[in-house]
């Protein structure tokens, strides 16, 4: 899909692409290819002269081939927006997406493979707000204040997620079930976690190169310093989820354990109750000739019902103690 963006009276425009004549006549400030097919990068190369790196959007691009300048004054970055996933049964995972930003000539082009909330909120907002862009460093900016937003979102829903775990967990009574449920959502919430501190470390780098490049105006400077500032704000917050993760984990494992040993107490208590009783009908079983049961008719009943004394006495003497509860 190829969606066209261009500035009127301060705010975007967006423009549906269906050929390339429908560039001619455009003066973009943006262009936004989702998931392009080949005859679309053709348009846009053939209208802008843009040549696009097939490795655009691959995901084991080396560190150092992610922000960087051609000779010609393309800046070229590779960022990763995160995608907040389902809770439900169906739902998608969290993941992150590559895209990939290229600015020439006062144009940003964008490419990427699937659409990204925070480019749905950014073209809401431009429709809406006036002067919110005034060129394409402006788009970039505000995708990278949206992501920044986007990730403080996320992190209030962990927020509340655990602490319906918290909940479950620390106050109604936790069997198998329970904590199998608690340990796949403090994983999902953990693995989500993790996303957006790597999302929020890549969109720094991002940033950083931005400023040092001196592309950018006093004004736009100052407020990818700003951006910064709301990130930098963020970590502490990832810090403290990984904690509280940490503890629940802990916690549920800790109650999975003591129902294990509940049960492994009840086997323990059972083979010592029995061993009075065992060792009875070992000796009576010797059949010598002094024994009750060859002199005694009632010896073989006396045996059982001593048997039975013997396995009732240290039951009665464990539940005394409170070892059965």
């Amino acid at each position: 899909m190829l969606n066209v963006f261009t500035l009127a009276q301060g705010r975007l425009i967006q423009h549906e692409i269906a050929s390339a004549d429908d560039l001619t006549a455009l003066k973009p400030v943006w262009v936004d290819m989702e998931a392009p097919t080949p005859q679309e990068k053709g348009w846009v190369g053939a209208r802008f002269g843009l040549a696009i790196p097939t490795d655009a959007v691959d995901e084991d691009l080396e560190e150092s081939a992610r922000f960087y300048e051609e000779d010609n004054g393309e800046l070229h970055i590779r960022s990763d927006f995160l995608i907040d996933g389902d809770d439900g049964p169906d739902g998608q995972p969290s993941r992150s997406v590559r895209v990939a930003f290229i600015l020439r000539d006062n144009v940003l082009f964008s490419i990427h493979a699937e659409d990204l909330p925070v480019f749905r909120l950014l073209r809401l907002r431009a429709r809406r707000i006036p002067a919110l862009i005034e060129d394409a460093k402006d788009v970039l900016l505000k995708l990278f204040d949206a992501d920044a937003e986007y990730c403080a979102d996320a992190l209030e829903g962990i927020y509340d997620n655990l602490e319906r775990v918290s909940q479950r967990v620390l106050k109604d009574e936790v069997n198998d079930a329970v904590a199998g449920e608690a340990l796949a959502a403090i994983a999902r919430e953990e693995d989500l976690n993790g996303r957006i501190r790597r999302n929020m470390m890549d969109t720094r780098r991002a940033l950083s190169f931005m400023m040092r490049s001196r592309l950018l105006g006093s004004e736009q400077f100052e407020e990818a310093r700003q951006i910064l500032r709301d990130i930098d704000s963020l970590d502490s917050h990832t810090a403290f989820l990984f904690d509280k993760i940490n503890f629940l984990m802990d916690a549920t494992v800790g109650f999975v354990n003591i129902n294990q040993n509940k049960i492994i107490k009840i086997f323990s208590v059972a083979s010592v109750a029995l061993l009075p009783p065992t060792l009875i009908a070992s000796i009576y079983g010797m059949n010598f000739e002094h024994m009750p049961e060859l002199k005694w008719t009632y010896g073989y009943y006396f045996s059982i019902a001593l048997m039975v004394a013997s396995v009732t006495a240290p039951f009665l003497f464990f539940r005394r103690k409170g070892w059965l509860r």
